[in-house]
Formats: structure tokens, sequence, C-alpha cells
């Protein structure tokens, strides 16, 4: 309202509307200014005006009433971020102290009532837990192929600790292969015989700016998430090894019939052993814990998981829907819901594309016949004593020996992304050959069926043309 002469008049409404960005236009600083513009419709170009409202929003605000509204206080903006290198997985306080440290030298000393400088405080703490850093023995992995003392994961797994104030904290890492190469530890081998197998793939979801650290991740969390390679011997009494093969050599053909992914398959496997590892059960309930885990599995795993009433369906209504929900509820527990487990499968893609780099073009028997084998040890209980890693190298390597008989099925890029040398492959290659051939004449043929298809190539039905204990004679 304006008053002139003792008496209230009403202002004169503009013919177009203020905007702050009009009104800063114009020159406004205070009150409403009328425009010398003739009235002309509101803005039509609505970018525009987004635009130039933006560009006033750092401005003070013009109040309707011309007052001028406080300046709003402007976010934080992160500053200073660097990339720490370091070849652990996981970055001890140490080397944090050090970076914080170095950041301190780049801005200056700090205030001079302080008694003891930042610099001289990350100093003095940096040295502290340096001195304190040891490496111990690496893990001790009696289930591994070969005797208790087998090298295969010692070579690349080491383990630190370091005291940082009263806690304590154990480092795991892989070291980076190509750094040990440089380096000369691995000796015969020669960075530039090694082909980066990640150089030529454009598929963002292959993520694959990450996939060495995620692998090595992967290395790791197949140690600390294992199922007991001995449960039947310790804590089952009422199932045997042959029961488990049966209850397996089924879900094979329930996975078939509901057209599921070989992860989900995998997956199921790795929960049914899981839980036998940590629970006792009795044989009539374990077809109800293969079809529960299948179903847990499926939920993780696949787009469209079948229906808890289709699994009950499945086996031929032995088990009830709510059988079936106790049943999840307590996996589900006793497992603490941890289901991001690095199976064989992660692994043995992998390991296919490093071994698809020597061909020309692609091998579709190559990756047919390396998941046939592979998914054979599923229905063995004697191969959890083997790591995911090494069973999916070593499907790899038996595979390409059957299907390549002249050429040494290694290499050095399969040595370098599996960590793996041909030797330590030794037991669980021949102990894969054995079933590839069948000698104990299995009758549960549920995968020897699937893979006689044509549309897999017809790889069951492959057999290598000499034995794969002559590769290891040396």
């Amino acid at each position: 309202m304006n008053s002139k002469n003792g008496t209230e008049t009403k202002e004169e409404i503009p013919a177009v509307r203020i905007t702050r960005a009009r009104a800063k236009t114009l020159g406004m600083s205070s009150g409403i200014v009328q425009h010398s513009r003739p009235a002309v419709k509101q803005v039509q170009n609505h970018g525009s005006f987004i635009n130039a409202k933006r560009a006033a929003s750092d401005k003070n605000k013009v109040s309707a009433t011309g007052a001028v509204s406080p300046r709003r206080k402007r976010r934080a903006v992160l500053e200073d971020v660097t990339n720490i290198p370091c070849d652990n997985i996981l970055v001890n306080r140490a080397s944090a102290a050090k970076c914080q440290n170095d950041k301190h030298n780049r801005e200056g000393p700090a205030k001079k009532d302080n008694e003891v400088t930042l610099e001289e405080g990350n100093k003095a703490v940096l040295v502290k837990e340096l001195s304190k850093i040891r490496v111990e023995e690496s893990l001790e992995m009696n289930d591994l192929p070969g005797n208790k003392n087998d090298e295969n994961i010692e070579k690349n797994l080491y383990s630190s600790s370091v005291n940082v104030g009263d806690s304590h904290h154990t480092v795991y890492s892989f070291e980076d292969p190509g750094k040990c190469m440089h380096s000369g530890k691995f000796g015969a081998r020669d960075c530039s015989r090694i082909e980066d197998i990640d150089s030529k793939i454009k598929d963002p979801q292959a993520c694959i700016a990450y996939a060495a650290d995620i692998y090595k991740n992967a290395h790791i969390l197949e140690l600390e998430q294992r199922p007991s390679s001995n449960y039947m011997e310790t804590l089952q009494q009422d199932i045997t090894p042959n029961m488990r093969g049966i209850l397996i050599d089924w879900l094979v053909e329930v996975s078939q019939e509901y057209m599921l992914a070989a992860d989900t398959l995998y997956l199921t496997v790795n929960l049914i052993d899981r839980f036998l590892s940590l629970n006792h059960i009795e044989k009539q309930r374990l077809q109800l814990l293969g079809v529960t885990c299948m179903l847990i599995a499926s939920k993780y795993e696949e787009i469209c998981a079948p229906r808890v009433e289709e699994f009950c369906i499945i086996t031929d209504s032995t088990y009830t829907k709510e059988e079936v929900l106790k049943m999840e509820n307590e996996v589900l527990n006793l497992l603490h819901f941890r289901f991001s487990i690095p199976t064989i499968k992660p692994f043995l893609r992998r390991f296919i594309r490093a071994a698809q780099n020597s061909y020309k073009e692609t091998s579709v028997e190559l990756e047919y016949l390396a998941n046939y084998l592979a998914e054979l040890t599923l229905l063995e209980y004697n191969f959890l004593k083997f790591l995911p890693s090494i069973i999916a190298a070593s499907a790899v390597f038996l595979a390409r020996w059957t299907l390549h008989p002249l050429d040494h099925p290694w290499n050095p890029t399969l040595e370098h992304y599996t960590n793996y040398k041909a030797r330590e492959l030794k037991t669980t290659v021949l102990a894969m050959e054995h079933l590839q051939l069948n000698t104990s004449a299995c009758t549960l043929n549920a995968i020897r069926v699937k893979y006689r298809q044509q549309w897999c190539k017809r790889v069951s039905t492959l057999t290598p043309k000499e034995p794969a204990a002559s590769l290891f004679k040396d």
C-alpha cells in the first residue's frame, strides 16, 4: 500500500508479472516499479525463465513489499578429494594419517595457539603405527589341494596386523600380479605376454574400471564365507553324501523346469551346504531345505522368481506353503541374510574371458564345456574342500586340454587373472577329470543329459584324448 497526502490508495498492479530476474534487469533495488513496456503475455520461453531464475537465486531476494531478505547460507563444498593409492584392499589408519599429513603440509601450519601442530601429531602417529605393523603367517588352508602347506593361496594372500590405539585390525590383501611381475617376484612370467582382457569391453555394466578390485575382494570373501568340508562327519547323522547328491541332481532338473539362471543353482547349493554346516537336519526335511534354498536364491538372483506355491507343487505337495515359509525364516536367520557370496560362477565368467583372449574367434564349446565341468562338481561332497576360484580355474584348464590337446592349457594371461599356477591345479584337475570320464559310473545324470543337447554342442560327450596327469609330470 502506498500512502500519499494522508490518504491510502491501492497500488496499480503492473501488467507484467514481476520476477526477481526481471526486477534485477530493470534495476529494482526496492519497492515495485512500473514497467515502461506495453502489457504483454507472461514469458513464453519457459527455459529462459528457469535460467534467469537460477541466475538470480544467488542474489539477495526481493520480497513482495520491497524488503530485501537475508542472503541464504550456501552449502559447503567438498574440497581436496584425493584417491589414496594403496595395494591393500583395506587402507590402514597409518596410511590415512600419512595422507592427512601431506594435506596439512600443503595447506600450511596450524594455528599458533596450538601447543602441538597437526603436522607433528600426524608424524608421531605415523611413526608409532608403522613401527607396530608386522607381517603374520598366511591363513591356514588345510582344505586346499595337495598337502596342508600348499601355497596356491599363500603366494598372494598376506595378513598384517595393525594396532591403532586400543583396537586391533587384521588386513588381508592380494598383491597386484602386475606389480609383482614388474618387481620380478614371479620370475618366469613376462608382463608383455599378459593380455588385457578388459580393454575391449564396451559394456558399462561390466565395471571394467573396478573389475580387478572386485575379484580381489571375491578371493577374500570365498575364504571367509565357505561351508565346512566335513559337516557330514562332524554334525550330520541322518543324511549322507549320496543323499546330498540326489537332492542336487533333482534341483538341477527343477532349475531347468523353471528356466532359472546358473547363478541361482550355484547359490542354492551354497546355501544348502552352509546351512548343513551349522544345523543338524533329518532326512525327511532334506528336500524341504533344498526347495527353500532354491526359493531364496531365486528371490536374490532372478527377475521373476517362482512363487512359493510352485515349489510346493514341484514336490508333489509333500510340503505345505506354511512349512516352506517356516524353513525360509530358519535359513535366513541362521545364515544372517548373507547371500552376496562368490560362488564358482562369477569366477568362471572371468576365467573363461581370460581363456578366450588366446583365440581369434570366441569358442562357444570352451564356454559350455567349462560350465559343464564346473556343474559336475556341485554333486560331489568331496569338492567342498576346494575353493570356488580353484574349481573355476581347473574347469577352464581341463576344458582347454580337452578341446586343444596339442597346446598347453595354461598361459601367463590365465595365471595372471586366476592367481594360480598350473602345478597348483593338479589335484583339482585330476579329480575333475575323474568326474568327466565317469569312471565311478555315477547314476546322477541330470547335468550330463542337460549338456548332451545340441544347443550346448553336446559337450558332455567330450573327453580328453590324453590323461591330464601327463601335464604335471614335471
